[in-house]
């Protein structure tokens, strides 16, 4: 069985010629490869955050799995974090990712996708982050999604949020902003409703906050459910478990009309990191309180 040091640890390698993207040639080897090149990037974005894996031991062509709690194998050094879920009063062991070695560890398990919550164990209950997704359905164009990613980011500029975009790799991108920590999940999802609705009443034929995809017929779903307790979204810098390996990316605002949301590879990933900072890297220096920017939105 190979290994790889990372960050003073050695973490062994189970079959790294496993392929798990098959359209694409992409082994687990190069999935382990990928989260290496990242993980300076990416580990902060993932530090003190329960943590959601989807996994596919088989490859993306087989069954795959979400995993919140962590495996009893697991070594020691894998931070975790006991939190008592809402549904059925159980407790989960979230696994903490502080570190790369961690992430190194869960690639080698096949761990291809990572969520995050948007609050960290040092307050569960107040989240750090807003975040609304731009679900589109199939086929839309792709410079409506840069108009509707746009919208959204002069409705957080004018109600005092500092609005910060990610191609997510699948079919649209996520426009999030750092929070203060002043309030807690309720206030936060209803901030991130009260914009969306506002957008969708501004243009009802191409935007819908409809729950149900019956209601939503061909129009662009404006997404604030990652704005619960307990819910996550698409961490920077991970794979997606999709054909094309998209990897989700942040980017500046002057760099959207150049984007698709699933243009972003490993390899454009690895170069781009060695040319530009991430732009997520500095965002709770611009933490802004979600009561405040709610009375500002009026």
């Amino acid at each position: 069985m190979a290994s790889v040091s990372v960050a003073g640890r050695d973490i062994k390698v189970s079959r790294p010629g496993k392929v798990l993207f098959p359209d694409d040639g992409l082994t687990k080897g190069d999935l382990i490869a990928h989260y290496e090149a990242v993980a300076e990037a990416m580990v902060p974005h993932l530090a003190g955050r329960p943590l959601t894996m989807r996994r596919y031991p088989d490859g993306i062509g087989g069954p795959g799995f979400f995993q919140k709690d962590a495996s009893d194998h697991f070594p020691d050094w894998i931070r975790t974090q006991a939190v008592r879920s809402r549904s059925d009063g159980g407790t989960v062991h979230y696994v903490v990712c502080d570190d790369p070695a961690t992430l190194v560890y869960l690639a080698n398990q096949a761990a291809i996708e990572f969520h995050v919550w948007t609050a960290t164990v040092e307050d569960l209950e107040r989240p750090d982050r807003l975040v609304i997704d731009i679900d589109p359905p199939d086929g839309t164009d792709h410079a409506v999604l840069h108009k509707v990613a746009r919208r959204l980011r002069d409705v957080y500029t004018e109600i005092g949020l500092a609005p910060y975009v990610q191609a997510t790799g699948g079919r649209g991108y996520h426009v999030a902003a750092p929070l203060d920590r002043s309030a807690g999940f309720d206030a936060v999802r209803e901030l991130a409703l009260a914009v969306a609705d506002r957008l969708a009443a501004e243009d009802p034929d191409l935007l819908t906050t409809a729950q149900r995809k019956n209601k939503r017929g061909d129009r662009i779903f404006l997404d604030v459910n990652r704005n619960g307790f307990g819910q996550t979204f698409a961490a920077p810098y991970t794979l997606r478990a999709r054909p094309g390996a998209a990897v989700a990316t942040p980017l500046d605002w002057d760099e959207l009309g150049r984007s698709r949301p699933a243009k972003y590879t490993t390899e454009r990933i690895r170069r781009r990191l060695t040319r530009k900072a991430d732009p997520w890297s500095a965002m709770d220096a611009h933490a802004a309180s979600a009561e405040e920017a709610l009375e500002n939105l009026g």
